[in-house]
């Protein structure tokens, strides 16, 4: 009677193991991925290589954050597209955008990394380069300024200088075009 029992309570015990044992089913996704080949930023846009790089790597890790956290959930895709080509755009080569774009287009849901600077601090450091870029003048620096602005206020919505900025920016020129920058990789190599 007693090996009854213990079999008893052991078989449900063993049950709710296997149950929590299982693997997960993975998060599908789609993602096409982004194009850089013939970049908005010339040479002539007013940051350094190694700053591009710094932002592209940081933009990335901000994208990777935002779809591991939501689970690719279509508004982390969306936004991290926006963080992507910016990254992209501003350094073609650099290492963690690409590897990251390449890992979505796969279908595979990225691990969350340490960041460097959290959204709050880094919606400060690009809002406040959006005000050295615009200062410069032209029209890539303009443009540049624009996203940054923009990114910034969608990265720290209560950072009320940037939402003000992004706001008066959008009634003055009208919504940002993230096409430019975001548009998919066809296998022509042509943008569609």
């Amino acid at each position: 009677m007693m090996r009854l029992w213990q079999v008893a309570v052991a078989f449900p015990a063993i049950s709710l193991v296997m149950v929590h044992a299982q693997p997960e089913t993975p998060v599908k996704f789609t993602w096409q991925a982004i194009r850089a080949d013939g970049r908005s930023f010339s040479p002539e846009l007013a940051m350094m290589n190694a700053e591009r790089e710094e932002y592209a790597t940081n933009l990335s890790n901000l994208a990777v954050n935002r779809v591991a956290e939501a689970e690719a959930s279509p508004a982390s895709l969306e936004q991290a597209r926006k963080f992507l080509a910016l990254a992209l755009h501003l350094s073609p080569r650099n290492k963690r955008a690409v590897v990251v774009n390449f890992q979505l287009s796969q279908g595979a849901l990225p691990e969350k990394v340490r960041l460097d600077f959290g959204p709050e601090a880094m919606a400060k450091l690009i809002f406040a380069r959006a005000g050295l870029l615009s200062k410069q003048g032209g029209e890539e620096n303009e443009l540049a300024a624009r996203l940054f602005t923009t990114l910034a206020a969608q990265l720290d919505p209560r950072n009320e200088d940037a939402v003000y900025a992004s706001e008066v920016q959008r009634l003055d020129h009208g919504e940002l075009d993230w096409s430019i920058l975001t548009r998919p990789q066809v296998a022509s190599g042509k943008a569609p």
